[in-house]
């Protein structure tokens, strides 16, 4: 296939094309040129998607990746742009476009966060503004153009949290790097409690078989295909490590009222017992038992987790990052102070 990736250079969209690469497909890469360094063997063109996409014409693909689409204008504009020059788009969505994570087993069926492209406009002018407070909002707006401009031409991937090489969230490196440093590591919840992620090299073997089959719909895609518990994914950290960890499960009210706060600060944590925030009624149990069977049915396989993380670590030991540079993850004073505070109540 001839296939063009808007983005592309880099955490999905790197992997991904390296492995389209590796499957003798024909990649042709548009973005800004800021993180190409180190890219072989593919096409690089140079140009802003918000601005016109100008450098695109007189071009032709038989498959489009949208990993950078997120502003709902530039989705317009790219498949307005693209709808007669190629066959097939794939746009990566989120399981953040669900109104709620409340219900556990949630499908591709469950309603989505609605707003209107004017909306979405007037909160996307300033992009030094809040513009992520509008993530799922703004995605699933997303899909709805692409599908509307090109209609049953459209793969929507609604995607979970990724995990690989390159990840600049720092979500999972942050549990490998903190495993590793051993000694008492701080962990919110349960032993138990479910965690769901997706190696983004698993995701784009998937994608590519469906580019090829030129499937669409839309799918939930995370995983494994079995409940992982964070006791496991902790455990599988220390045996990839060799880390001395010892894990100090702290209760996630004790958390909560000592100001943590959830998936950012407490990476792949989502309070199972109490809202996500003071305005939601519920807990949103649902966040990491996201029904994949669809996916899965299409072709969607795993790598040993231990695998995916192995390659992790062994490209978080090239950073070396301070504590101020990482995105995620607790601060290691902070975690002291309520290890120490947490061993007085318990």
């Amino acid at each position: 296939m001839k296939i063009l990736v808007l983005g592309g250079s880099r955490f999905l969209g790197r992997r991904f094309v390296n492995e389209a690469l590796a499957q003798n497909h024909e990649v042709t890469i548009f973005n800004r040129g800021f993180q190409n360094a180190d890219l072989k063997d593919v096409e690089i063109i140079t140009g802003n998607r918000f601005g016109n996409l100008k450098e695109l014409k007189n071009r032709n693909w038989d498959a489009v990746l949208d990993t950078s689409g997120f502003i709902p204008y530039t989705v317009q504009n790219s498949t307005e742009f693209l709808k007669d020059r190629v066959n097939h788009y794939t746009f990566i969505s989120s399981i953040s476009v669900y109104k709620d994570w409340i219900p556990e087993n949630l499908g591709e069926n469950y309603p989505v966060l609605e707003m209107t492209l004017d909306e979405a406009n007037e909160l996307s002018k300033d992009a030094k503004g809040p513009i992520y407070d509008h993530y799922g909002h703004f995605k699933a707006l997303c899909e709805r153009i692409a599908e509307k401009n090109m209609p049953g031409r459209v793969l929507n991937v609604r995607a979970g949290q990724l995990m690989g090489p390159n990840d600049y969230t720092d979500r999972v490196p942050y549990w490998l790097n903190r495993v590793a440093k051993g000694g008492k590591v701080l962990v919110p919840g349960k032993p138990n409690r479910r965690v769901q992620v997706i190696d983004n090299k698993d995701l784009s073997v998937w994608m590519l078989q469906l580019m090829g089959s030129c499937s669409t719909g839309t799918y939930n895609a995370t995983g494994p295909n079995y409940p992982l518990t964070m006791k496991e994914f902790l455990d599988a950290c220390i045996n990839v490590t060799g880390s001395n960890a010892e894990l100090v499960w702290a209760d996630e009210k004790f958390l909560l009222n000592q100001g943590v706060v959830p998936w950012t600060e407490m990476p792949l944590w989502v309070p199972e017992d109490a809202p996500l925030s003071p305005e939601l009624e519920q807990p949103w149990r649902g966040a990491f038992s996201i029904n994949i069977d669809k996916a899965v049915q299409s072709g969607l396989s795993f790598r040993p987790l231990t695998e995916s993380l192995l390659e992790i670590y062994d490209w978080e030991k090239t950073r070396h990052l301070s504590e101020d540079e990482w995105k995620s993850g607790m601060r290691s004073e902070k975690e002291r102070e309520l290890l120490q505070l947490w061993g007085q109540i318990v």
